[in-house]
């Protein structure tokens, strides 16, 4: 049975979803959760530290993502483009990570603390979750394996996939088959461009 904080953040997590944060209720949010509102109160202290929770809730949950991605059997090439694929599915289903991955904050999200609140206090953000990725795919590839250069084409992995967050597209030539050949180091980064070829 989940506990009252995880049921909030539940609760919180889903009227996110349907409507921005600003015209989210803490009543509504505590009558969802099946809670009193003042155990919401007991919980985060008002709605800036439920937003909080909430932010620090989606970066642990992308994370988590990026293990599992990586500890899944297959090819190294493999594991980075289910990385690649969970960076884009976990940002067009959560806004929150979608904001934390791209740094694009708006109006209509809570804030990570330190954004927006305090000027110099440290908020999460892209730098932090592409350095917890790095971190992951050095401790999954390991020294023998070449841990450094998994890093790097884990982080690879990542921000090609921001940019399918960014602008959305699915050129020729794309998908999981030209990324695993990317990823691979059997398919160079940049192709003949169809304009160059008609000089």
């Amino acid at each position: 049975m989940p506990t009252a904080r995880e049921s909030l953040l539940e609760a919180a997590g889903a009227a996110l979803v349907a409507r921005p944060w600003p015209t989210v209720r803490m009543i509504d949010v505590a009558a969802a959760a099946g809670v009193s509102r003042q155990t919401l109160y007991n919980e985060f202290a008002g709605k800036t530290g439920l937003g909080h929770a909430l932010v620090r809730r989606d970066a642990a949950w992308y994370l988590e993502g990026v293990d599992r991605a990586l500890s899944a059997p297959g090819s190294a090439a493999e594991r980075l483009a289910a990385v690649a694929e969970w960076t884009v599915r976990a940002g067009r289903d959560r806004p929150l990570v979608r904001a934390l991955l791209t740094g694009c904050w708006n109006g209509n999200l809570p804030v990570p603390a330190g954004r927006g609140v305090r000027p110099g206090l440290p908020a999460l953000g892209p730098d932090e979750l592409i350095r917890g990725v790095r971190e992951r795919a050095r401790a999954a590839f390991g020294a023998q394996d070449g841990a450094d250069e998994g890093a790097q084409r884990c982080e690879l992995a990542v921000r090609l996939a921001l940019s399918y967050l960014i602008a959305p597209a699915e050129p020729p030539g794309t998908g999981r088959a030209g990324l695993l050949r990317l990823l691979s180091g059997t398919s160079p980064i940049s192709g003949t461009s169809p304009r160059a070829g008609a000089r």
